[in-house]
């Protein structure tokens, strides 16, 4: 699908999750190789799914936690044990703010409905967190395309943060795909995003998928790339962003960012208001997930390195708030990115 231009806006033949009869899932852990859709029937179906990455980034991953509530609750209404559900989804990936704002939400529904109604509550609940992610990331596709204002723009991104990690056209994709379909977007440069590839496996794929022109290139290879003056921006999204503004996202980020900063080229976060957690005061209070080392000891199931070695594997880092141009969620733009301008948007 190609995109429609100037009245129509961006659009994209991605999806990560849809909901027919039950909850599906892109497994995310094929591609691009192969497209299979999962079928999710519950709570434990989900919380496996989450954690071997079969679905990712924040968004999704809170919109899957949502529907597979409401399968729970098809299934067997009782509030106890969708209480113990609720608590094992929210557990499942401790970085991601979105997940534990939709169990929540879906929660909340559950409970103030009776027995028999509870499931149609509960997916209720989902969709209508489904609309409003997809409405964000078209908002934030129009805020944060008016921060770069030439003619020709080209930009790079890490990780995905696109329609495989959300319920729309993506957060910085979403910016991406905005200046795609004004005519603007001259090239994305993406980053691989070892150990897990990502970007190459993910970002890549969405953006030829959607005609996007796209050049991939190793993570060690963006700071050459930022020092040459071909980029004119850098985006990406988050998984939280703290009171102060700091962000924690894919790790290689805050190297991403330092990079950025020494060769003044504008550093953006684009993330909807779920991912914001103003109860979290810092970036040092964020919990940093610690993923298996198989990740970097293989590649697929290539090893690349000795079995018995040790290995350091988190799965995101954290990106101080003054080394980040401007965060736009669908509430408008922080620039500069201080505790104040952060509470404005989210």
């Amino acid at each position: 699908m190609r995109y429609h231009h100037a009245v129509s806006g961006p659009t994209t033949a991605v999806a990560a999750l849809r909901w027919g009869e039950g909850l599906e899932l892109l497994d995310q852990r094929l591609l691009p190789g192969r497209e299979r859709w999962l079928g999710v029937a519950g709570v434990p179906d989900a919380v496996r799914a989450i954690r071997s990455l079969t679905v990712r980034g924040a968004p999704a991953i809170g919109l899957t936690a949502a529907y597979a509530l409401a399968a729970e609750a098809r299934r067997d209404p009782d509030l106890g044990r969708l209480r113990r559900a609720a608590r094992r989804l929210a557990a499942a990936r401790p970085t991601a703010a979105d997940l534990a704002h939709a169990v929540a939400a879906v929660m909340a529904a559950i409970e103030a409905a009776p027995a028999a109604e509870r499931f149609a509550a509960a997916l209720a609940a989902a969709r209508r967190r489904h609309a409003a992610d997809a409405g964000a990331c078209l908002a934030i596709g129009r805020h944060g395309a008016a921060l770069f204002d030439r003619p020709e723009t080209a930009l790079l991104t890490h990780c995905n943060a696109g329609a495989l990690a959300t319920g729309g056209i993506g957060t910085a994709l979403g910016i991406v795909r905005t200046l795609h379909a004004e005519g603007r977007l001259v090239r994305l440069w993406a980053c691989e995003a070892r150990p897990v590839l990502q970007g190459a496996r993910l970002t890549a794929w969405e953006a030829m998928r959607d005609g996007i022109l796209v050049t991939l290139l190793a993570d060690s290879a963006a700071a050459s790339l930022l020092a040459s003056g071909a980029v004119g921006g850098v985006v990406v999204g988050a998984d939280r962003i703290a009171a102060d503004g700091a962000v924690a996202n894919k790790v290689g980020t805050y190297s991403l960012a330092l990079a950025a900063a020494r060769h003044r080229v504008p550093f953006v976060v684009a993330a909807p208001t779920t991912t914001f957690d103003l109860a979290c005061p810092s970036g040092r209070e964020i919990p940093i997930e610690q993923r298996d080392g198989e990740e970097v000891r293989r590649v697929r199931r290539t090893a690349v390195a000795p079995a018995a070695v040790a290995v350091y594997n988190p799965a995101f880092d954290v990106t101080p708030p003054e080394l980040v141009t401007a965060i736009v969620s669908e509430r408008g733009v922080a620039r500069p990115v201080t505790a104040a301008t952060v509470r404005e948007i989210a």
